[in-house]
C-alpha cells in the first residue's frame, strides 16, 4: 500500500491572474487553463468511484486499504478545492467552462452501475494524469516567466498525482476487475479526454482572440505534437498500459519524490479527509 500525505499549498489565489500567466504563452495558458476546467467535477467523481470502491471489498480488505483512500480522498479534494478557487479567475476572464457541464452530464449517467466500472474510468483518468504530470515534473522550464504561485500550483498538483497513480488501479484490480474492462475504459476516456481538452483549449483561445495567431498555432505544436511534445513522449508509457500485466508503479521516477522534498516552504502536511 502507498503512504498518501494530504498537504495544503500555501498560496494565495485571491489575488487575480494575469490573462496570459503562463510565460505569455497564449496557447500553454489556454491549454492549462482547460485541465483546470475539469478538475473539480473529474476529481469529485474520482473521489466517489474509490470511496464506493472501498465500501464493496469484503472487510479485510477495506482494512488493507483504508489508510491509502483516505490519503488520496485526501489529496483530491485539495485538488478539486484549489482549482475551484483558480477557475474562478477564469469564469471573471470571461472564460466559459463548457468541458465541466459536458463531463457532468456524462458523469452522471454511470449512475448506480456496477462500482468496477468508475473505477476503471478512474484508473484510467489517473494514468493519463500520471503521465502528463511525470511529463510536466520533467520541464519546470514551461512555467519559466509565470507567476510563481502557479508554477507552485500546478508542480504540486503534478507531485500529488504521480504519488496516487496507483490507488484506483488497485482497488479496480481487488474487485476482480478485468484486463478487458481495463482497455476499453482507457481507449474511450483517451478520446474523451484529448477531445475534450481540446475543445476547451480552443474556446478558450477563441474567447482570447489568439485562435488564429501563428505564435499559438506553434505553441501548440510544439508543446503537443513535436519532439518534447506531451502526446509524442507519453505514447509508449500509455501503451502499456494495455498490457495484462501493467501495473502504474512499472512507471516510476524520483521526480516527485524530488519536488516534494525541494519545496517544502510551498506546503503543510494535514490530515486525511475520511
Amino acid at each position: 500500500m502507498t503512504d498518501l500525505t494530504v498537504r495544503r499549498l500555501l498560496i494565495d489565489l485571491e489575488q487575480p491572474i494575469d490573462r496570459h500567466w503562463c510565460g505569455g504563452d497564449a496557447f500553454l495558458t489556454a491549454w492549462f487553463n482547460a485541465l483546470s476546467m475539469s478538475f473539480p467535477v473529474g476529481e469529485q467523481f474520482f473521489i466517489d468511484s474509490v470511496r464506493t470502491g472501498l465500501k464493496a471489498l469484503p472487510p479485510e480488505k477495506q482494512a488493507e486499504f483504508q489508510s491509502e483512500v483516505q490519503g488520496f480522498i485526501g489529496q483530491e479534494a485539495t485538488h478539486r478545492r484549489i482549482h475551484a478557487l483558480f477557475n474562478n479567475h477564469l469564469k471573471n476572464q470571461g472564460l466559459d467552462n463548457v468541458w465541466e457541464r459536458r463531463a457532468g452530464k456524462r458523469l452522471t449517467m454511470m449512475g448506480d452501475v456496477n462500482p468496477l466500472h468508475p473505477l476503471g474510468v478512474t484508473a484510467a483518468n489517473e494514468h493519463f494524469t500520471a503521465l502528463f504530470a511525470e511529463w510536466l515534473l520533467a520541464r519546470p522550464e514551461l512555467f519559466e516567466g509565470s507567476e510563481p504561485r502557479l508554477k507552485a500550483m500546478w508542480l504540486w498538483h503534478s507531485a500529488e498525482e504521480a504519488e496516487h497513480k496507483s490507488t484506483a488501479f488497485d482497488l479496480y484490480q481487488a474487485l476482480g476487475g478485468s484486463v478487458q474492462w481495463r482497455s476499453r475504459w482507457m481507449r474511450r476516456v483517451t478520446w474523451i479526454f484529448l477531445s475534450d481538452a481540446l475543445r476547451q483549449t480552443a474556446n478558450n483561445l477563441r474567447r482570447d482572440g489568439t485562435l488564429w495567431r501563428w505564435s499559438t498555432w506553434a505553441s501548440g505544436w510544439r508543446h503537443l505534437l513535436g519532439k518534447e511534445g506531451l502526446l509524442r513522449q507519453s505514447h509508449g508509457a500509455w501503451k502499456q498500459y494495455f498490457r495484462a500485466d501493467f501495473h502504474p508503479n512499472q512507471q516510476t521516477s524520483d521526480l516527485s519524490e524530488r519536488w516534494l522534498a525541494n519545496n517544502r516552504d510551498l506546503y503543510k502536511a494535514v490530515g486525511a479527509a475520511a
